[in-house]
């Protein structure tokens, strides 16, 4: 950027973040990025997002406006917001303007990317193949990620989503012959500390980049996080050639972000209060996700649902991106489950038995119509007994409450407040693990033996052969 470069102003209104400024000649593009430059204080940036007439322009801060007053200059290169990127941001935690927030050195930002870009187009994107081994056995066997897809963690407040991202993290990164980007969209301090000692502790942060904007930050700063990220990832993806985790917390905030953005600017609310443009803003962001033809990328994205509504707008826009979607259910989660996955309400895009072959195909049907029946007499047990089923039903409920338990599993992340080691199950032994339990092979166990466990040969025996 260079000054002969630079279009000049002043602000001639401020309501809340929203900035309205008039310019000599020429007017910045929407999208272009804005600095004010209030004396004695902290610059302010905005993105311009309309034009009043042909000399003003409105614009939302990215930081507070608090100490702005009428008057105060502002300039524009007329180039959209960008954000450092490059090998120098792995091991670090950054903000939207690629300010490091570890305390460590100052970042020199030599590379730096467009927040804002078109998605990949279709031939250059490489469509997804495998399978991702996650360790986590429900996730695998019922809902499993697929290599250059997304998968969302559907759940209300306080079931679990986050703790599911944090060991996907945990799993996958290690073993990850790339890097891990994680997207903090609103995030507490509290869960971004916890998310930056764990990593530290495991030893993988300097293959990962934090990006954080914080709850108490302006909702333009809110929107716009999500697409820093972005654009962090995708130069490893597209420059480097490298794999990349992209890992979001949380999506929902992203939209409430911009549902607050949209209040600002004026514009008449839709469905429930979201933005008109609620569709356009999510597809934005999501289908810059994929797997391209220089490198890969798989997406694991928590999703908090309103009041546990899964018909609200946001939840559905959201699901019609997706490639996999792990349900998180507050009634199993209250049973003490955990991880709370509702099998029977997740699914992938991956259950096909050319992706994931016949046995896992048929131990997965099996599955789902044990436990499905359980779930049919579930209100006969609780109003008549366990007495009144058929003896086939008893053998199912017992097999079905058998899975429910075989399907809970302590996390690496979790040791520290259960006490339990973490436990990391390959597929294939999860698939042969549930076909024993399904066959009766372990009808000598009761549940509670398999609570808590990694695979079958944690009960001292090996039910598993076959």
């Amino acid at each position: 950027m260079t000054s002969r470069a630079l279009l000049r102003g002043q602000i001639t209104s401020i309501r809340g973040t929203v900035i309205e400024m008039r310019f000599e000649g020429v007017l910045p593009a929407i999208g272009s990025g804005v600095v004010c430059r209030p004396e004695g204080r902290a610059q302010v940036t905005g993105e311009i997002y309309g034009h009043n007439d042909a000399t003003t322009a409105r614009a939302i801060a990215i930081e507070s406006t608090r100490g702005l007053k009428r008057g105060d200059p502002v300039e524009s290169s007329g180039e959209p917001l960008r954000v450092p990127v490059g090998p120098e941001l792995l091991g670090r935690v950054i903000d939207l303007h690629g300010r490091a927030l570890d305390g460590g050195p100052p970042l020199d930002g030599q590379i730096r990317a467009r927040l804002r870009r078109p998605p990949p187009s279709a031939a250059e994107r490489r469509a997804s193949g495998h399978v991702y081994e996650t360790g986590i056995k429900v996730i695998d066997l019922f809902c499993p990620i697929m290599h250059g897809g997304r998968a969302g963690v559907f759940g209300g407040a306080g079931v679990g989503k986050t703790v599911v991202l944090t060991e996907f993290i945990h799993n996958t990164v290690e073993s990850l012959e790339g890097v891990a980007v994680f997207a903090g969209i609103g995030e507490r301090s509290r869960e971004g500390l916890e998310l930056w000692e764990e990593l530290r502790s495991r030893e993988v942060m300097d293959r990962s980049v934090l990006v954080f904007a914080q709850m108490k930050e302006p909702p333009g700063a809110r929107f716009l996080i999500g697409f820093a990220a972005l654009a962090v990832a995708e130069y490893f993806r597209d420059q480097e050639g490298r794999s990349v985790l992209f890992v979001v917390d949380n999506i929902y905030r992203h939209i409430q972000a911009g549902m607050e953005v949209s209040g600002l600017l004026g514009r008449m609310p839709s469905r429930v209060g979201y933005q008109p443009t609620l569709a356009a803003d999510l597809a934005e962001f999501e289908e810059r996700i994929t797997a391209t033809q220089k490198g890969d990328m798989v997406s694991l994205q928590a999703i908090y649902v309103p009041a546990d509504d899964y018909s609200d707008p946001a939840i559905t826009h959201a699901f019609s991106h997706l490639d996999s979607a792990l349900v998180l259910s507050r009634d199993i989660a209250a049973e003490g489950l955990y991880p709370a996955v509702d099998p029977l309400a997740s699914w992938s895009k991956a259950l096909d038995v050319e992706i994931i072959g016949h046995r896992h195909d048929e131990v997965l049907q099996e599955a789902r119509r044990v436990l499905g029946r359980y779930q049919e007499v579930r209100d006969i047990i609780a109003m008549l007994g366990m007495e009144e089923l058929s003896k086939e039903d008893r053998r199912t409920v017992g097999r079905a409450r058998r899975l429910r338990s075989y399907f809970t599993q302590p996390f690496h992340v979790m040791e520290s407040f259960t006490g339990q080691p973490g436990r990391r199950v390959p597929i294939e032994t999860t698939v042969n693990d549930v076909a024993a339990i399904l066959d009766g092979r372990c009808d000598a166990h009761g549940e509670r033996e398999l609570f808590m466990i990694g695979s079958l040969t944690d009960l001292g025996k090996e039910p598993i052969d076959g």
